[in-house]
C-alpha cells in the first residue's frame, strides 16, 4: 500500500482480493473497492471511456478501506493497443554508436497484455535466455479516442498516467533485421502500475524526472522534458495511422542506464528487486523469478 502523492492526486487500481477482480481507490488506509457499485463499467477501460474517474472519486469521498491486503494488476486489463516508442532519449540514441543524429520518425512497436504483471508480482525470466532486462518508462492512458490528434489538442485525449517497467529479453529482439517484437512480448516480462493517476495539466508529464533503481542503485535517471519525440508528438504521430481509443497505452520511451549497456552487460536475475520512480505518479516496484 502507499499513500496519495503529495499533489493530492487519486490514485485508481485494478487489484486481485478475494478471488475476484475489483477496481476502485487506494488510499493511505487501504483499498477502497468501487467496481461493486457499477456494474455497467466491467472495468477501468470503460470507466475512462464513459469520463467515469471523477464519479469514481466523488463515490470515494469518505469512505472506509473495504480491503487491507490486495494484489494489484495492470491497471487497464485489456488494453486494444500498448504502443511503444523507442529510443526516444537523446542518451539513448547515443547508446547505438552508430554516427547518427536523432531520427526523423519515432520507432514504435507493440506489446501485449499478456506480457505485463502489476505491481508487486515479479517479472518472469524464461529458460530461453538469461537475458531479462530492464527499462522504465512513463505511460498514458487514452481517455478521448481520436484519428489524425493534432500536437495542440494531443493532451486532451490523455486520461490518466501510470508507470511501465517494459522488461525485455535482449537476444531476442535482435532475431531479426527489423523487428523487436518477440523480444518485446515474453509473458510476464515486464510491469505496468501501481495505479492511475489522473491526467489535469501539463506539468505533470512535460518535466518530471524519471528514475530506474535496481536493488537501491540507481541505473535511469532523466527528465521527460529531454525527449526526442514529445508526448504531444507521440500523440499527433501515432494517430496519424490508426485511431487511439480509451484504454489505449503508449509507453512513452525510457532513459540510458539499462542494463545491456552497461560495461559488462548486467542482467536482472531472481531476487533482483527493480523500482520505476516518477515525480507524481509513483514507485512500481517488482522482483525476478524464473519461470517454473
Amino acid at each position: 500500500m502507499a499513500p496519495r502523492e503529495a499533489n493530492g492526486a487519486m490514485r485508481f487500481a485494478t487489484v486481485r482480493a478475494g478471488g475476484e477482480q475489483l477496481y476502485g481507490v487506494v488510499e493511505q488506509t487501504g483499498f477502497i473497492a468501487l467496481s461493486p457499485e457499477f456494474p455497467q463499467w466491467p472495468s477501468l477501460r470503460e470507466v475512462i471511456a464513459d469520463r467515469g474517474l471523477p464519479q469514481l472519486a466523488l463515490a470515494s469521498a469518505g469512505r472506509a478501506a473495504t480491503h487491507l491486503e490486495w494484489d494489484y494488476e495492470i491497471p487497464i486489463p485489456s488494453p486494444e493497443k500498448i504502443i511503444c516508442v523507442g529510443v526516444n532519449y537523446p542518451d539513448r540514441n547515443a547508446e547505438y554508436r552508430d554516427g547518427t543524429d536523432a531520427p526523423k520518425f519515432m520507432s514504435l512497436f507493440p506489446r501485449f497484455a499478456r506480457s505485463f504483471v502489476g505491481h508487486g508480482s515479479p517479472l518472469v525470466r524464461p529458460p530461453e535466455s538469461e537475458r531479462l532486462d530492464y527499462e522504465g518508462e512513463v505511460a498514458v492512458v487514452i481517455g478521448k479516442a481520436g484519428r489524425r490528434i493534432s500536437r495542440e489538442d494531443a493532451f486532451g485525449h490523455i486520461a490518466a498516467l501510470t508507470l511501465c517497467n517494459e522488461g525485455t529479453i535482449r537476444d531476442w529482439v535482435r532475431h531479426a533485421k527489423f523487428n523487436v517484437t518477440q523480444g518485446k512480448n515474453w509473458e510476464g516480462s515486464g510491469s505496468i502500475g501501481p495505479w492511475l493517476v489522473p491526467f489535469e495539466d501539463p506539468y505533470q508529464v512535460e518535466d518530471i524526472r524519471l528514475t530506474t533503481r535496481v536493488n537501491g542503485e540507481v541505473r535511469q535517471d532523466d527528465r521527460t522534458g529531454r525527449m526526442v519525440f514529445p508526448i504531444r508528438q507521440q500523440i499527433e504521430y501515432i494517430s496519424t495511422f490508426t485511431t487511439l481509443v480509451p484504454g489505449d497505452i503508449i509507453v512513452t520511451g525510457t532513459p540510458t542506464g539499462a542494463g545491456a549497456r552497461l560495461e559488462p552487460p548486467v542482467f536482472l536475475r531472481p531476487g533482483d528487486v527493480i523500482e520505476v520512480d516518477a515525480e507524481g505518479i509513483g514507485v512500481l516496484r517488482n522482483g525476478v523469478v524464473d519461470e517454473c
